[in-house]
């Protein structure tokens, strides 16, 4: 499976660059995409459980990676609950 990488700027401006070990993460993700940060982590949930279940589905079992990298999205985002208006950009995917 083709893996892509997307770059996420978080409110604070930092930026980070995430794994998706399916393409599927383009059905959901726009370069250029700003969105809200409860949009942003919704997104992420969606795009990395299918990921892993396109992994479970080729090789018989799901994609840890994918789960990890959506536990430090979660993480990350939590930090930010209390930032009215927080948005997320998708910078680019790879």
């Amino acid at each position: 499976m083709p893996a892509v990488y997307f770059t996420v700027q978080w409110p604070d401006g930092e930026q980070e660059k995430c794994y998706s070990p399916s393409t599927i993460v383009h059905q959901h993700f726009k370069a250029g995409d700003a969105m809200s940060l409860t949009d942003f982590v919704q997104r992420a949930e969606q795009s990395l459980a299918e990921a892993s279940n396109r992994v479970e589905q080729k090789f018989g079992y799901y994609c840890s990676s994918a789960l990890d990298q959506l536990g430090k999205i979660r993480l990350r985002a939590a930090g930010f609950d209390d930032w009215d208006s927080a948005q997320v950009t998708i910078l680019e995917l790879s």
